[in-house]
């Protein structure tokens, strides 16, 4: 990758306290969608920060399209930041597709994580039998054609479908870091998440694991976290945000942040 794993992607470590806390952004933000979140953890916790190598911060010849093709790439990112920095033992807070990161990553190391905390997360975005992820396949293909076919008007469209909740700001800022990504890299990234299936393999995760859900969000049913919390393999609970949209961080920041604590406390 040329430079360092954590110069690439922009790792950081803030805050004060003993124990780890990896915040973990999702696909269309960077580690700026946390800065809501960050004041009310770092003088408890050393917090991690990284970008994933799609983000508009991270140099787009660092993305490796025949490396990035399946989730176990990003995961072993994770693990490598994890080790650079010697962590032996973290609490990982995962949004959407990062919650997927984590699910992977507990899997593999499961002696490094003492909770998985999962915001917006789902298995597999495509229904399916007996199974509802939110979306059909052909509404999927017809979101890649109209990503390909104008970007910037796609963005304006989807972001405030994704926030949800009647917050400019929040809008603002998840367009603001949309357009930031290289249109090509949006659509591979996109095209991976929707064609990923994690559902054989949450029985595997022991690691304790709490669910936060929004009561409406256009990207996860309130069904998945209720199916995540019946399948993964550990103690979990599921915690329901009495707000809408698919990225709480930004739209209710102070809501979220009493949640978390309410998770991390357990």
């Amino acid at each position: 990758m040329g430079p360092s794993l954590l110069d690439a992607l922009n790792v950081r470590v803030v805050g004060s306290g003993k124990k780890f806390l990896v915040l973990a952004h999702g696909l269309g933000t960077d580690q700026s969608v946390w800065s809501r979140i960050l004041p009310y953890f770092r003088s408890h916790y050393r917090v991690i920060l990284y970008d994933l190598v799609f983000a508009g911060s991270v140099n787009p010849d660092y993305f490796d399209f025949n490396r990035y093709n399946s989730l176990d790439a990003y995961v072993d990112d994770l693990l490598q930041i994890l080790d650079s920095l010697g962590v032996d033992r973290c609490i990982y807070v995962g949004h959407s597709l990062s919650s997927m990161i984590g699910i992977l990553a507990a899997i593999r190391r499961p002696e490094l994580f003492s909770k998985l905390i999962l915001i917006g997360a789902s298995p597999r975005f495509l229904n399916d039998k007996d199974y509802h992820g939110g979306f059909e396949e052909g509404e999927i293909e017809k979101v890649f054609l109209a990503m390909e076919a104008n970007y910037e008007a796609w963005v304006h469209g989807f972001a405030p479908l994704a926030v949800g909740a009647d917050v400019p700001a929040a809008v603002r800022e998840f367009s603001r870091t949309l357009f930031n990504m290289r249109p090509d890299i949006s659509l591979f990234v996109s095209r991976t998440v929707f064609n990923s299936d994690l559902r054989g393999v949450l029985g595997l995760v022991k690691v304790p694991c709490c669910i936060i859900q929004t009561a409406k969000d256009v990207s996860v049913p309130t069904s998945v976290a209720t199916y995540l919390k019946e399948h993964l393999g550990g103690r979990n609970t599921v915690e329901m945000l009495n707000v809408e949209g698919h990225l709480p961080h930004l739209s209710a920041p102070a809501l979220l942040a009493q949640h978390l604590n309410r998770a991390l406390a357990r």
